[in-house]
Parts: structure tokens; C-alpha cells; sequence
């Protein structure tokens, strides 16, 4: 049955003209070169962030990248990853070329890289997660994701400006939507974990433990040399919780993750449309990261 899976992506890109997701943007921070890379293989996902030489990005299969995903319930029920469009691509592609997820758009233009892309389901019609079935009744979804990136900002040269307008459609009811707005996927040499703390403005050992918290995570090597975290600015909507900030390790894969998730739940349909959110990615030493999360925090915290 895995055989006939793997067909599915191969005919549904086959009937779309190809737009060219190999793209770069590069600027200097902190001195140093720091350069990001989409490729087709994900779709115009991130494929690689450099800085200093050193790579941040553990890109593997069509899920471990620098990208956004979705999860939401199908008609009230809701199973992690059984209905998840993802950016890069599906479980599925695995370590192959190509994406189920189609681009639609690339640009790099006047220093910011812009990209569309409609999503692929992360699970394909009859594969489970957890012992549940997948919701999706295709392998490539009507939902869009936009992002736009930028290095730097006025000040603020260790910050990166990502934004991302998730377009949920209409075509499912959902009550439901859990947006990882971000999430980055590192080496496991960056597998110290740390918390921003507003108060002393100080970034603070976490224990080991998988998980979400209410504060800004940032990952780092133990010398410090090299570290990158998030932070979001954007407030939730009426029955809208996050940001969350999770830290995740898996130890057989050597690789560790962060992300920004955003929920939310009504006890109606939630109409179709736009979810915007603006994130700040943190990338140089970890000293560096610690300042820019003071700066940001003083920027954008609630008065």
C-alpha cells in the first residue's frame, strides 16, 4: 500500500505548470554573511539558513525545514496531523526531489523573499498518525500559505521579519485551527535549551522536557557561538490563544525543533479567510538573540 501512496504527489504535480522555488537571500549580520535558500525540491520552503558558515536548518525529508503547518478538526473531530496541510510537502515525498505541495508564487525582490504555496496534506487518504485515520480525502489541499522574509529591521540586525497569512478555505467546516506559524528544525549541536525572561531580560536554562510555554525559546550551542529563536508580537483573536512557544528534542533523528503555535477554537464553523501573523526569528550568538529579544519585547509589549 506505501507503493501506491508515493504515486499519488507524482500525478497531482504533473498537471500544474512548475514555478521554480530555488531562490536566495543574503545580507550581512553582526559582520557576518547570512544566507537563506528555498528550493523546489519543498516547495520554496526554507531549506537552509546559514550564518557565520555554520548551517541552523537540519533539512531531511519534507517536514524538518525552516516552515509553517496547520492542523484543524474535521467536523468537530480533531487528531494531530490526520488533517494538516504543511508547507514543505508531505510524509510521503520522504527524501525525494519533489514536493506534493505545489508554489504558486516566488519572488526575492528589494530584499525580501515572498513565496505562495498551496499545501499538501501531511498524511496521504488511508495513512494514520497515532492510530487514527487521516481526515483529508486528497493529498494536496485548497489552503495557501504566504510568507514574506526580510534580514533585519531598523535596529534590529539579528532579527529577521517573517510574516505568514495562512487562507483557510471553505470547502471543510472547521471549529478548530491550530497554526504552527513557525517552526525550525536545527542539528542537535544546538540542543541548549533557553527561555527569554521579560523581567531581567535574561535568557534562562529550560530542563529537559518537551513542550510549550508562554515565553520566547531560543536554541543555542553550549559555547553560545550560535543560537536562533522566535518571537511573535501578534495578539489572538477572540477565542484565539498564543502565541506558544514549544521546544522539542528526538534523540534517534539527532535533530531538535522550535515553534510558534497559535489556536483557535469556536463552537461554530470559523469562517474561511486570512490568519495573519507576524514572527521575528532571532538568528547570531546567543547573546545576540538575547539582546534582540529585549529590544523586541520593549517594542512590542503591551502598554
Amino acid at each position: 500500500m506505501k507503493a501506491g501512496w508515493l504515486l499519488l504527489p507524482a500525478l497531482a504535480l504533473a498537471q500544474v505548470p512548475a514555478v521554480s522555488g530555488d531562490a536566495e537571500l543574503a545580507g550581512i549580520v553582526g559582520g557576518k554573511p547570512l544566507v537563506i535558500r528555498t528550493t523546489s525540491r519543498l516547495a520554496g520552503a526554507i531549506d537552509s539558513l546559514k550564518w557565520d558558515g555554520v548551517e541552523f536548518i537540519d533539512s531531511h525529508d519534507h517536514g524538518r525545514q525552516l516552515q509553517s503547518a496547520l492542523n484543524a478538526d474535521v467536523d468537530g473531530v480533531f487528531h494531530v496531523e490526520c488533517y494538516n496541510p504543511t508547507e514543505a510537502g508531505s510524509v510521503v515525498d520522504a527524501l525525494g526531489p519533489r514536493s506534493t505541495s505545489q508554489l504558486e508564487f516566488l519572488s526575492v525582490k528589494d530584499g525580501v523573499l515572498s513565496t505562495r504555496t498551496r499545501m499538501a496534506y501531511w498524511l496521504v487518504p488511508g495513512m494514520r498518525s497515532h492510530g487514527q485515520l487521516a481526515q483529508n480525502r486528497e493529498a494536496l489541499s485548497q489552503h495557501r500559505l504566504s510568507k514574506s522574509v526580510r534580514i533585519g529591521r531598523p535596529g534590529m540586525e539579528h532579527a529577521l521579519d517573517y510574516r505568514v497569512t495562512f487562507t483557510v478555505p471553505a470547502d471543510r467546516p472547521h471549529q478548530f485551527l491550530q497554526f504552527e506559524a513557525l517552526t525550525g528544525y536545527m542539528p542537535m549541536t544546538f540542543a541548549q535549551e533557553l527561555r527569554f525572561d521579560a523581567r531581567t531580560s535574561s535568557l534562562q536554562p529550560l530542563p529537559r522536557q518537551d513542550g510549550e510555554i508562554a515565553s520566547p525559546v531560543v536554541l543555542s550551542t553550549a559555547s553560545g557561538s550560535h543560537a536562533m529563536g522566535v518571537f511573535s508580537p501578534s495578539r489572538g483573536l477572540v477565542g484565539q490563544l498564543g502565541p506558544g512557544y514549544g521546544r522539542f528534542q528526538f534523540s534517534r533523528e539527532q535533530v531538535v525543533k522550535w515553534n510558534c503555535v497559535f489556536r483557535l477554537r469556536q463552537g461554530v464553523p470559523i469562517a474561511p479567510g486570512d490568519h495573519t501573523f507576524q514572527l521575528f526569528v532571532v538568528v547570531g550568538t546567543r547573546e545576540d538573540c538575547r539582546r534582540t529579544l529585549t529590544d523586541l519585547h520593549r517594542e512590542f509589549a503591551p502598554r
